[in-house]
């Protein structure tokens, strides 16, 4: 006995001739994707095949979790080069940690993997950081002047007072016999520095306790957005949507975005004033969030809303965390290595004195320090790798190629961590890189 979809069409105004439908449907709709999934496999496996891995599953990719980067060190010790890394069935990008490889990727114009940068999107919008091509030319050339010496010269004292703030917090919790997570205070300080000298805010951001709600965010929109880049069933923005973690992501973007409506908000209210007004207009060179709000396109209309508030989520988010998560990196390498940090206090010591605050003369007067930050960095680098989709062919100077389409990923970890460039990478050479 069989039966046809001619057949379940007679039967529609019973409800097992409606779910018969459903099911064929479906079961067509599971088929294709599973057609287009296996299509799009082979053809990965055939276009990638002169770039090695380690096994992976068929469906998962390489399930690392949170051992992604132990991974790449075993990867840059044994593929040369690059090598190709699955992030699922179907999806799969080719790591570049060579420095002949890198320099010919930053040497193109490629786009922003779409894959990996969109999932972003609903945070900070399509702000320098997710733009492409024009328009983020545009964008780019309106807000060079923002980050001119002149402007950045007496910043000096306003990041000297927020870190100063941060460490009489610290001075309160001395005698207490405990570990301190020096991460959130470190966001707060940089998030202070930021809102006082891109955004024009007044008070002290630190001392605020509102203001840990924006950074908790941050730190859950990371993490969240992370976990899905490594998420084969979360690729489907429907079903994140409806899942716990995508509840949890829309929710943290509300919150973000309610503070960097807020930092608008005011900046908007206190230009009103004639006397700010007339102030801000006799400023030779503007701060970040001015020129946006005075900023004029090529066809002579303002910014949009919506490109205002990319570009200050944008940059309120990169301006703190990443930052934040630098230094607190510098400051585990010091920490595990006091015999440099001594040497760094010492050569500190020896420009500031007992009282001086640092100003913008001093800072090419440490160049023990100055060595030692850029050592750290290299080891452990706050942003571990940047992703391009490529939009014409590209042939390596070892002879392998990659057509249009392909995710290469620049990992700078990798790169930071390749033993042809560096001799035991995985230690820090401070002594080395200061002095020969």
């Amino acid at each position: 006995m069989g039966f046809s979809v001619f057949s379940l069409t007679r039967n529609l105004g019973g409800v097992s001739g409606f779910f018969q439908v459903v099911f064929v449907v479906s079961l067509f709709l599971v088929l294709f994707k599973a057609v287009r999934f296996y299509l799009r496999r082979q053809w990965l496996l055939k276009t990638l095949q002169k770039f090695p891995s380690t096994p992976s599953h068929w469906l998962w990719g390489h399930q690392l979790k949170d051992k992604e980067l132990e991974q790449i060190l075993i990867w840059v010790e044994e593929f040369p080069s690059a090598c190709l890394q699955w992030l699922s069935g179907s999806k799969a990008r080719v790591l570049l940690y060579d420095a002949d490889y890198v320099k010919m990727i930053l040497g193109r114009s490629d786009p922003k993997a779409s894959g990996i940068y969109g999932l972003f999107a609903p945070w900070i919008g399509y702000g320098l950081l997710l733009l492409n091509g024009k328009k983020w030319f545009q964008h780019r050339r309106m807000l060079t002047p923002a980050f001119h010496y002149d402007i950045l010269k007496p910043y000096v004292r306003i990041m000297a007072d927020s870190v100063n703030t941060m460490l009489d917090r610290w001075e309160k919790l001395d005698g207490e016999n405990c570990p301190l997570e020096i991460f959130h205070y470190i966001s707060s300080m940089t998030l202070d520095t930021v809102m006082k000298c891109a955004f024009s805010h007044q008070g002290s951001v630190q001392l605020d306790e509102n203001s840990r709600s924006y950074t908790k965010a941050v730190e859950d929109l990371n993490s969240l957005a992370f976990f899905r880049m490594r998420s084969a069933f979360y690729e489907n923005n429907t079903i994140y949507k409806m899942s716990s973690d995508g509840r949890w992501f829309y929710r943290a973007c509300q919150l973000a975005h309610e503070h960097t409506d807020g930092v608008i908000k005011m900046r908007k209210a206190q230009l009103q004033n004639e006397e700010e007004l007339e102030r801000v207009k006799k400023k030779r060179r503007l701060d970040f969030l001015d020129i946006l709000l005075f900023a004029k396109m090529e066809d002579g209309s303002s910014l949009s809303d919506e490109d205002l508030r990319a570009e200050v989520d944008t940059f309120m988010f990169e301006g703190h965390d990443t930052t934040a998560s630098g230094i607190s990196w510098i400051f585990y390498a010091l920490a595990t290595h006091p015999e440099y940090q001594q040497r760094c206090r010492e050569e500190v010591q020896s420009i500031l004195g007992d009282g001086t605050s640092v100003t913008w003369d001093h800072l090419d007067q440490m160049p023990y320090t100055t060595m030692c930050i850029k050592e750290a960095l290299r080891l452990y680098p706050p942003v571990p790798i940047v992703s391009r989709e490529l939009n014409t062919p590209i042939t390596f100077p070892d002879g392998r190629s990659l057509p249009k389409g392909i995710t290469v990923a620049i990992s700078i970890y990798g790169l930071h961590h390749n033993p042809s460039l560096w001799p035991n990478p995985k230690e820090l050479h401070w002594e080395t890189v200061c002095y020969e």
